[in-house]
């Protein structure tokens, strides 16, 4: 990049934000490392301006820790670990209601896709996917309440998400316990050509422990070459506390089973920056920390996968 297409890079950017958020710009602009092309294919953003962008029902003002997450808050952080591009994941407070994800895309173009969340169970359901898609959504995240898992598998909604997303090029990315993994395979074998991208690990480790059952199953999915799965969240995993070592041994797994081509490092910021956990040691843990991947699988986790899946 230029220092001249860098300036206004990041003219438009700051511009960008005060639109989006109503607030006065900060004193400093921000800039993106020149050394690196990395996507965190994971991030919620969320704004204070209830007025444009209200809260879903259920949700209040206090239930947004923390207040808010803007993207130059996001770039704060992204910035000085060469993070350019980022796949933002809708945000459960605004529900179905896209519009800030998509408005944050539209402003910010060429650095951010999306993952939005639609009512699986809607008559249109098909066409607000489609709709979706042109505002820059690149897939859709679903997640159970207690015991739905079970009933996705023959649910006539649910099919009709699978099989849109296969038709439209769009990945399903289930937020999932390790419980529900069995019925996440029972999908796959029903829709085997739908792209799918399992959050966090399906969260094994939360309980501080690696369950290794666990972690077998969901290195089974493996044999269905669409799944994919995103090495994130590190701060909420294992012993829950950098430099996330303890982590590496269930990657390796992961690695092992999926190849670095299947997976995807991912931040899950805001949450990653809060409680003393830091943006750099979640990247770290893949860039500098795991010996046992080559630069290329590197390469493949910190940009090539997320490009491929949400980029393109």
């Amino acid at each position: 990049m230029t220092n001249r297409s860098r300036r206004t890079f990041l003219v438009q950017s700051a511009l960008a934000t005060a639109a989006l958020t109503g607030t006065r710009l900060m004193a400093s602009a921000v800039s993106f490392s020149a050394d690196s092309d990395w996507i965190d294919a994971h991030v919620h953003v969320w704004t204070p301006d209830l007025e444009k962008y209200p809260l879903s029902s259920g949700f209040k003002k206090s239930d947004m820790q923390p207040a808010s997450f803007i993207p130059e808050e996001l770039f704060a952080h992204s910035q000085p670990s060469g993070v350019k591009r980022v796949v933002l994941i809708q945000m459960s407070y605004y529900q179905y209601d896209n519009r800030y994800m998509l408005d944050v895309i539209k402003a910010y173009p060429g650095v951010f896709s999306g993952v939005g969340i639609v009512d699986y169970q809607a008559a249109d359901v098909a066409d607000k996917m489609k709709e979706l898609k042109q505002g820059g959504v690149r897939g859709f995240r679903i997640y159970p309440a207690a015991g739905e898992a079970a009933k996705w598998v023959e649910d006539m909604g649910m099919a009709k998400m699978w099989l849109t997303a296969q038709k439209e090029n769009l990945a399903i990315c289930p937020l999932i316990n390790p419980t529900d993994l069995p019925f996440i395979q029972k999908l796959c074998q029903k829709y085997p050509d739908t792209t799918v991208v399992i959050d966090h690990f399906a969260r094994i480790g939360i309980s501080g422990q690696v369950d290794p059952q666990q972690l077998a199953q969901l290195c089974a999915l493996a044999k269905f070459p669409n799944v994919h799965v995103k090495t994130s969240a590190f701060y909420a995993l294992g012993k829950k506390k950098a430099p996330y070592t303890d982590l590496l041994p269930m990657i390796r797994q992961v690695v092992d089973a999926y190849s670095p081509k299947r997976l995807m490092w991912a931040s899950d910021c805001p949450f990653q920056v809060e409680g003393g956990h830091t943006y750099a040691s979640s990247i770290e843990l893949i860039r500098d920390r795991a010996d046992f991947l080559s630069a290329s699988d590197k390469e493949e986790m910190l940009r090539g996968t997320a490009e491929r899946l949400f980029f393109k």
